[in-house]
This record gives structure tokens, C-alpha cells and sequence, in this order.
């Protein structure tokens, strides 16, 4: 066991170990390389026209361009609920959320400790004076109730201010795309007006309802109809012990070690999982056989190694290092109304 713990203590402290791990996955799409892939949709805003997040460089016409396919934030919303499964729950204390008749685990809270499921429950106070802990240079507290937050990031916005970097990011990007449109036509089952059913719309506010409830002809034109990577498509993943070595426990070595090993641990099991290859419809990706993955280790003067850590060695040495820390108590909390009121009324009177 102590064997265990310990073969990563020169990579958690000092400047002997690497600066990162970093993953490197060629992905396509289930239908081939030139099949189509659908990315994720953005609403318009800040001078963006609303639709796929691509970047073009130089003329837009020669193709040149990265195209979004999934963001860091939507990767790690996708990754972190694993450690509900049974194989992994124990690893981290099971924070569940009871608001109303549902049930909600932390770990499929979007901010993570700092959303507001969780700021506007039974934990507020304990939460709080965590960030606040954190700010002081001790992440011990934090790790006890929301240990994923200090692998995947959070950021107490609406109190504390506090920043927890994330120690897990992944990216996955498609490279010099074709940006396709598609049209459609829904043709109700019945000619409703025609038949008498319905009264000719007179004026537009009728004619849209008409059209929302499927009463009559809607056309959809030129909407979006995905993207052809002529590049490629890549997922970029990278586990950063730099950031790891910021994580302490006030002065206190002996527990400041036992906190990185906890969260490398964690970090390591949350890195080395298979990700969702279903993403959304119409992105459903799988490992491009053409091109091997690469895993290595990136030490500060630029080396490159290849790294042979494997998914079940990475949950040997999590259990391990979470059975020497301590793992925090799981829980069942209720969410408080009265208090989102009054985190509602202080943003009230902030402006």
C-alpha cells in the first residue's frame, strides 16, 4: 500500500516530474472520415451571428478553419459523472441535493461547488467558509465535500470569488471544415383550413400560432446541417501537475501530500476514462484507426515520453490514496427556497 501512494510523490512536488500528462485522440465520425458531424449550436451574441462556433483563418473560402465540436466545459460535464458509478463512488463523498421531488448529485451540477444548487442548500455555510479556506492557501476543506472541483475547476462566483484551476481539461476540435445547410417541410396530416376544420388565418399572430401547433405547412430552410473535417477531428487532452503542485493544506507537508495524491488520484482515473463517443445527434465519434493515440508525459524542458499508465492503474493508486486521505462524508441535503430567495434579493440589490 505505501509502495502504492507513493510512486507518483516525485511528480506531485518539485521539478523532477513532468509539467503534464497530455492525451492526444484522432477521432471520426461512425460513417466514415467524410461522413457528417453535427456540433454544438450557440445562441447569437457579442457580435457573434448565433449558430457553429468556427474560426476561420485567412479567406474564409480556402477552408482554412477550426470548427468547435465539444467544448472544455462540456467535456468535463461529461466525464465527472462517473464517479457515481459503483466502481467509483467511494472514492468521493456521494453529495446529493434533494430539490423538491428531485434528486440531484453534485456531480451533475454545472459549476460544480459553486452552482447554485448547492450554494442555496443545508451546505451554504460550510461551502462558504471552504472557499474561503481555499483563498487562505488550505484546499482540505474543499476536498472533503467537492473533491471533482478541485480536478475539473470551480469558481465561486457569487460569493467568495474564490478560483480553483482545473487540473483536467479536454477539447474536441475539427480541423478545415465544410459547413453544410439543410432544409425541411412539415406537412400536416390534414389540410385543416381546407377541409374546413380551421378558419383561414386572417392575420400573422393567427398564422404563427397555426404553424407552432402543426395545424399547417411549415418550411425550414438553409438551417444548419453540420459539418464535413476534411482535417480531421481531434480530442486534446491534458492533465496539468503544474497546477496540481498549487494545491495545499496551509504549512502543514505531511497533509498538503496526502491532498495532491487524493486529487492526482482522482485526476488520473477521471483522465484515463473512456469518454461518451455520443455526443448529440448526428456526432456520434469513435477512434480513428488510421491514426494512433498518443499518451505522454511533457516535462518542463519540452521532452516527450511516452506514458504507460493504464485506466486500472489509475484506480488502484485513487483507491489507495483515498483510503490514506480520508474520503468525506456522503450526504443527502435539502434544498433551502428561503435561502435562493435571498441570494435572489442580494443580486437584487447589487444593481
Amino acid at each position: 500500500m505505501s509502495e502504492t501512494i507513493s510512486m507518483y510523490d516525485s511528480w506531485l512536488d518539485g521539478d523532477d516530474g513532468p509539467a503534464a500528462l497530455v492525451i492526444r485522440e484522432y477521432l471520426m465520425p461512425v460513417e466514415g472520415h467524410d461522413g457528417v458531424v453535427f456540433p454544438p449550436t450557440f445562441a447569437a451574441g457579442d457580435g457573434f451571428k448565433g449558430g457553429y462556433n468556427i474560426d476561420h483563418f485567412g479567406d474564409e473560402k480556402d477552408g482554412k478553419n477550426v470548427c468547435l465540436i465539444d467544448s472544455v466545459g462540456s467535456q468535463a460535464n461529461r466525464i465527472e459523472p462517473i464517479f457515481a458509478k459503483p466502481e467509483y463512488a467511494k472514492l468521493i463523498p456521494q453529495i446529493v441535493i434533494k430539490a423538491g421531488e428531485k434528486e440531484v448529485n453534485l456531480l451533475e451540477a454545472g459549476h460544480r461547488a459553486g452552482d447554485a444548487i448547492v450554494r442555496c442548500s443545508e451546505l451554504q455555510e460550510e461551502l462558504n467558509q471552504a472557499f474561503k479556506e481555499v483563498l487562505k492557501g488550505n484546499a482540505e476543506p474543499l476536498a472533503k465535500i467537492a473533491p471533482t472541483s478541485l480536478v475539473f475547476g470551480a469558481w465561486d462566483s457569487r460569493d467568495t470569488q474564490a478560483k480553483v484551476p482545473r487540473l483536467v481539461s479536454s477539447v474536441i476540435r475539427a480541423f478545415d471544415v465544410l459547413e453544410l445547410t439543410r432544409s425541411a417541410q412539415y406537412i400536416p396530416a390534414v389540410d385543416y383550413v381546407a377541409e374546413g376544420l380551421l378558419d383561414d388565418p386572417k392575420d400573422k399572430a393567427v398564422h404563427d400560432v397555426y404553424a407552432q401547433r402543426g395545424f399547417i405547412h411549415v418550411p425550414a430552410t438553409r438551417s444548419p446541417g453540420g459539418v464535413i473535417a476534411r482535417g480531421g477531428i481531434r480530442r486534446d487532452a491534458t492533465l496539468s501537475l503544474a497546477a496540481l503542485q498549487q494545491l495545499k493544506v496551509g504549512n502543514d507537508t505531511d497533509r498538503t501530500l496526502a491532498l495532491r495524491r487524493y486529487i492526482f488520484g482522482l485526476a488520473l482515473v477521471a483522465f484515463t476514462a473512456k469518454i461518451p463517443c455520443y455526443l448529440r445527434q448526428g456526432c456520434n465519434l469513435v477512434l480513428d484507426p488510421d491514426k494512433p493515440s498518443e499518451f505522454v508525459e511533457v516535462y518542463r524542458d519540452g521532452r516527450r515520453v511516452p506514458a504507460s499508465i493504464t485506466h486500472d492503474d489509475a484506480l488502484a493508486y485513487a483507491i489507495a490514496t483515498a483510503d490514506a486521505f480520508g474520503v468525506g462524508e456522503s450526504r443527502t441535503v435539502q434544498f433551502d427556497k428561503d435561502k435562493a430567495k435571498e441570494d435572489v434579493a442580494k443580486e437584487k440589490a447589487k444593481k
